[in-house]
């Protein structure tokens, strides 16, 4: 996956250090069929960054 949206202009990535959020990002599990992986896939290609970051999207705007 591209990581293309997710890089900050101007500013060096540093281990343990957040990028676009305040906080880091830790390890967690999901469950998927493989239809809703390939679903997350093809959108995550589309807007070029990766399933992750959308999902990160979509919870941080769940009731907006």
């Amino acid at each position: 996956m591209s990581t293309k949206n997710t890089k900050k202009i101007g500013k060096k990535r540093k281990r343990n250090e957040p990028i676009l959020h305040d906080e880091l990002k830790t390890s967690r599990h999901l469950f998927l069929t493989p239809t809703a992986w390939e679903v997350l896939k093809a959108r995550a290609l589309e807007k070029e960054t990766s399933i992750s970051e959308l999902v990160e999207a979509w919870a941080r705007n769940i009731d907006g």
